[in-house]
């Protein structure tokens, strides 16, 4: 697979060596040749802006400064969360909207999203607790500014 762009059924971008990224899509498992962050910015570009665009929206919407969860797409409502720092090769991006639980198992999460499919990361619960409520304040966020429209 050469392109990918975010769509409603990616559950997750993680890295998988220094140029490739493995995408979980629904019931699939993708590997491209291309960086998370390649990927993420070529997703957010599709939708209309960049990926430091929506970095910077959602920090002034939030006031997060730091692991910044972003919206791909406003659209289709489809918001991802980084498992680390963007800044760092093993950061990964997890999709809040077809998150359905996590779960620790030795020493390891386990991401379960809707459609049951799992993710394993080497996080700790404390970084994957926050970063979701982080994504969480953003969509809230967002809601509320939708509703003065």
């Amino acid at each position: 697979m050469k392109d990918y762009e975010i769509n409603e059924k990616t559950l997750a971008i993680l890295p998988y060596d220094k140029n490739k990224s493995v995408i979980y899509e629904d019931k699939d498992c993708y590997i491209l040749e291309k960086s998370v962050n390649k990927i993420m910015d070529e997703s957010c570009r599709y939708y209309g802006s960049t990926f430091e665009g929506r970095q910077k929206g959602s920090s002034t919407l939030t006031g997060i400064t730091y692991k910044v969860p972003i919206i791909i797409s406003e659209e289709n409502n489809m918001i991802f969360f980084p498992t680390n720092s963007p800044r760092l090769k093993e950061c990964g991006w997890i999709s809040l909207n077809n998150l359905n639980r996590y779960y620790e198992k030795e020493n390891k999460i386990i991401l379960e999203f809707m459609n049951k499919e799992v993710v394993e990361l080497s996080i700790s619960e404390n970084i994957i607790r926050n970063q979701i409520l982080k994504a969480s304040f953003l969509e809230s966020a967002i809601r509320k500014r939708l509703k003065k429209q």
